[in-house]
């Protein structure tokens, strides 16, 4: 299976294929409200901003594993990334990221793109997808929208 073939549900409620994204560059990202990380999803909007017309992407998957750092539920995450940061990329329902009952897309990134742990460590990494799908690389929580930006403009 490859990144097109999982499925995910939005805020809203819609289940959505990552087959829409065909052809887009894709940034995927564990988000949570109340993490030192968290002011990155400015850096997110603004890279999303910049780069949404010429085909980038922004997933955003929030999560509670991680010092129970989202724990609110699905609306007042939505409503806090969006009155606070301006989020309008897409923002998906909450998620596990490691474990048993991580979403199988998690399941299969950590195993597409994985260092010295296969494991999610933190919030807030990313996992970068070229246009066909193939994850082409994976940034810890320290490496900020603004330090991957050369790397999405190159698969632009």
């Amino acid at each position: 299976m490859g990144f097109y073939d999982y499925k995910a549900v939005k805020m809203n409620g819609q289940e959505v294929s990552m087959e829409e994204y065909k052809g887009k560059v894709v940034l995927v990202v564990n988000t949570a409200s109340k993490c030192g990380f968290t002011p990155q999803l400015k850096g997110l909007q603004e890279l999303y901003d910049k780069y949404h017309e010429q085909g980038l992407e922004i997933l955003g998957f929030p999560c509670n594993q991680f010092a129970n750092q989202d724990p609110g539920d699905n609306k007042e995450i939505s409503e806090f990334c969006s009155l606070n940061y301006g989020v309008t990329f897409t923002m998906f329902e909450k998620i596990d990221v490691n474990g048993d009952d991580a979403h199988p897309l998690y399941k299969f990134l950590k195993e597409e793109k994985h260092g010295l742990m296969k494991n999610i460590k933190w919030n807030f990494e990313k996992f970068l997808i070229d246009k066909d799908g193939n994850v082409v690389e994976r940034f810890g929580s320290t490496k900020t929208p603004e330090k991957i930006e050369d790397d999405v403009k190159k698969l632009l």
